[in-house]
């Protein structure tokens, strides 16, 4: 046999061999196993925890000099965008996985973006076989119907990461009532000039349209007003997280020197208290009469009915072919694409999680750059309340319900358009330009998350 002939032979055995070891260790979990620990065998077949967490146990190869740069840009990077610490301790104690989590991996199984390839050529027992990626797609939507059972939406649509907004949800209607008052009563404030509705008025879509709110004696705020509307749905409130539940953000505001200037709770207690009117039928519902707990869980009431269902978009879940134009469905795919959904999950369209502003660029940088403004202490986002670095500039994901109606956007209320803010996500968060016809069709699509209120089509009453 020729010398070449044998090479080509020795090649052939080798790229064989090499075939069938591929083979042997990139096995699918065994069946046989639950969900829960075959999903866990892939996420660390995966390496997920190597680079999505913040102390990971790294491989002996990892301190080598070629190798070292380079995983500990993967690790740095990884952990930015994504902590799956979270997600894996949700599956072992058998409880739901935050939605966004899930939205994320998905995308990432989807695209095939995951493992990376230079980890996947070393570590051949990484790689998403078919099998593989149907077993974990098909355990992200177990996951969805155990822990986010969609049963408003049509059959074909009930594994989106998006889910309608319900009609409505289960409140005191007597509370509710009291509440209602609440939020429109300027007593709450130092001054008696300022109410919740100032800032978060009903006939605009649930913000003011102010880069910064006006508040007590002339001054402003630090960071853009979110809408009221829909927040009954974020898993905490404030930009930053520092309230749990609609009660706790309620009672900010009235003892912000900047917002509403009242001294303490007590104080807002005796003014209101000299309505006898209005204490006979809080004192009715609430015997413990007025005080920081009951005035903020009867405004927390009534802001529970603040929802916006039966968009176009809901309705298109729902099964209404006709409720988005061709345009808007394009645009739903391209936000999908643009990996939107993955932050911008669930009922609300966001506010389950805290993301990074700036993860594919430095937007920050580029604010000052531009002359729009110097960091601020309301840039530090959730770091301000827990002091960890990784939390620096992070934020609560603000809803798109209705974006079309809350101008300005972002944190800083620094843009006036939704195209604008549109493009720059794409550009700061995903890492991509978006063309501008792309950009219009997602536009198209934001434009049909505007709800209803109490069954007629929310507007704001503001010009544009």
């Amino acid at each position: 046999m020729k010398k070449s002939s044998k090479i080509i032979v020795g090649a052939a055995v080798v790229v064989a061999g090499l075939a069938i070891t591929y083979r042997a260790v990139n096995q699918a979990p065994d069946a046989s196993l639950p969900a829960n620990e075959q999903m866990t065998q892939m996420l660390n077949d995966g390496g997920c925890v190597f680079c999505h967490t913040e102390s990971p146990s790294l491989p002996f190869y990892s301190s080598f000099p070629v190798a070292k740069s380079l995983i500990a840009k993967h690790v740095e990077e990884g952990y930015k965008s994504f902590d799956i610490a979270p997600m894996m301790e949700a599956i072992a104690q058998g409880k739901a996985v935050n939605e966004v989590d899930l939205a994320k991996v998905e995308k990432c199984i989807l695209d095939g973006t995951m493992p990376l390839h230079s980890y996947a050529m070393v570590h051949w027992g990484s790689s998403l076989t078919s099998a593989k990626t149907d077993r974990a797609l098909g355990w992200i939507k177990l996951h969805r119907e155990q822990f986010y059972p969609n049963l408003l939406a049509a059959e074909e649509f009930r594994n989106e990461p998006i889910r309608p907004i319900p009609d409505a949800v289960p409140v005191d209607e007597n509370k509710v009532q009291l509440g209602k008052e609440l939020y429109h009563d300027t007593r709450l404030s130092g001054d008696g000039t300022v109410s919740c509705a100032s800032c978060h008025a009903i006939e605009t879509a649930g913000v003011d349209n102010h880069q910064y709110s006006d508040g007590i004696n002339g001054l402003l705020g630090g960071i853009n007003a979110p809408t009221s509307y829909n927040a009954v749905f974020n898993f905490v409130q404030f930009w930053d997280g520092r309230a749990a539940t609609l009660a706790d953000q309620a009672a900010g505001p009235p003892l912000n020197p900047v917002e509403m200037g009242s001294a303490s709770f007590d104080e807002i207690a005796q003014r209101i208290a000299q309505d006898s009117e209005f204490t006979q039928r809080f004192c009715a519902v609430y015997p413990e009469g007025l005080n920081e707990k009951t005035i903020t869980d009867a405004i927390a009431e009534y802001e529970k009915t603040l929802i916006t269902p039966n968009s176009p978009f809901d309705r298109y879940l729902k099964g209404d072919q006709q409720a988005l134009t061709a345009e808007q469905i394009e645009g739903y795919a391209l936000f999908k694409d643009y990996k939107c959904a993955t932050c911008h999950a669930g009922v609300n369209m966001g506010g389950l999680s805290y993301e990074l502003m700036g993860q594919r660029a430095n937007y920050f940088q580029d604010r000052e750059l531009n002359a729009k403004s110097g960091l601020t202490d309301s840039d530090n986002g959730r770091w301000a309340q827990t002091g960890v670095e990784r939390d620096r500039y992070r934020f609560k994901t603000p809803t798109l319900r209705n974006v079309a109606l809350t101008w300005p956007y972002y944190h800083d209320g620094s843009v006036a358009t939704l195209e604008e803010a549109i493009r720059m996500m794409a550009e700061y968060q995903v890492g991509r330009q978006m063309p501008e016809a792309e950009v219009q069709k997602v536009k198209s699509f934001l434009d049909a998350q505007t709800g209803q209120y109490q069954g007629q089509t929310l507007t704001n009453a503001n010009p544009r």
